[in-house]
């Protein structure tokens, strides 16, 4: 079996797709408690390393984790994005200090996997004008790899819901001309809210208040804040109605025959509301966490709050899958 470490692992979207596809999982670090907890619960066969990213890659990683620099198959996970300093414009790993990607790319110099699979944002391709993007491929590069990327949206994989993002794949240098990665084609069919919300089991979410639901009522399944009485529009929105453009997340209700609006990381945001398409509520977190694919039994640990967190911030399990076959793929031609 294929084997994988997962830096940043979140509540274990990404690893569990991975595992899937049929990898076992060496171990997965995590800084945030509830969300090691959340893995802890669902794999206790799994190595959890709870702590800051910063704390292990100065380490022998090879002692370690008990494997031998170039044995790894895959190493996998997502750092959040933050800028870096172009102080030095050496485009070397030294640009990229302090930065939680730094430790990830420091994990692909000192273990050297076959292969890794960086998921973030669609929106870092733009991020400082592309820079940021561009030093972390040259970072790939140096570190001895060739690298492909390709923005995916997630409702092409049997996950229904609308979320991009950003996957690039590297395969060491040494090995690209031996086999190659292709990224997995969208499904004939995409599955919409019908397909996941009328049987869901019941669990805990967060209510609007009574002023807000009132309000909802009002709205139709797949309308917004312009298909009510525009006094009662103007009340509600209050500075937000003389802000330019569509301001289409307003007072947004979701309907049974579309996928879900990317799901966030709170129930409730004004300027982005997802309000359930038959009832006049937030989604409950297993309703969010179906959007994200993930199997009913998987539970999640903490508050309320933390757990709609941990689903929101996760890589739909969906999508992980697919690209962990095609990763899979790969490594089987060497």
């Amino acid at each position: 079996m294929f084997t994988t470490i997962e830096l940043f692992a979140g509540a274990g979207g990404l690893a569990l797709g991975i595992e899937k596809a049929g990898f076992d999982t060496i171990a997965l670090n995590e800084f945030d408690a509830d969300a090691c907890a959340t893995l802890r619960k669902n794999r206790p066969n799994w190595k959890v390393i709870e702590g800051d990213v910063a704390d292990i890659s100065p380490l022998d990683l090879e002692e370690y984790f008990s494997i031998k620099k170039g044995e790894l198959d895959l190493l996998s996970g997502g750092a959040p994005c933050q800028a870096f300093s172009y102080a030095g414009k050496k485009l070397g790993l030294e640009d990229a200090r302090g930065t939680l990607f730094y430790h990830y790319a420091t994990f692909l110099q000192k273990l050297q996997p076959k292969m890794f699979l960086f998921e973030n944002v669609r929106g870092l391709l733009s991020h400082d004008g592309g820079k940021t993007y561009k030093l972390m491929t040259t970072i790939f590069e140096q570190a001895g790899y060739d690298i492909q990327k390709q923005v995916l949206n997630a409702w092409d994989y049997g996950v229904p819901q609308k979320r991009e993002r950003l996957i690039t794949i590297g395969i060491r240098k040494d090995l690209a001309k031996k086999t190659y990665f292709e990224f997995p084609k969208p499904h004939d069919y995409k599955p919409v809210l019908r397909d996941i919300l009328l049987d869901c089991p019941k669990s805990v979410g967060t209510p609007y208040s009574e002023y807000k639901a009132n309000i909802f009522k009002l709205v139709p399944p797949g309308g917004y804040w312009r298909d009510i009485d525009p006094a009662i529009a103007k009340e509600y929105m209050k500075s937000c109605w003389d802000m330019e453009g569509g301001r289409t997340g307003i007072l947004r209700r979701l309907s049974l025959d579309e996928p879900s609006l990317t799901v966030l990381t709170s129930p409730s945001q004004k300027q982005t509301d997802r309000c359930h398409p038959i009832e006049a509520r937030p989604f409950t977190v297993r309703e969010n966490a179906r959007c994200q694919t993930f199997p009913d039994d998987w539970e999640f640990v903490g508050s309320v709050g933390s757990q709609y967190k941990q689903v929101g911030n996760a890589v739909p399990v969906n999508l992980a899958y697919d690209i962990g076959l095609k990763i899979k793929e790969a490594l089987e031609r060497l």
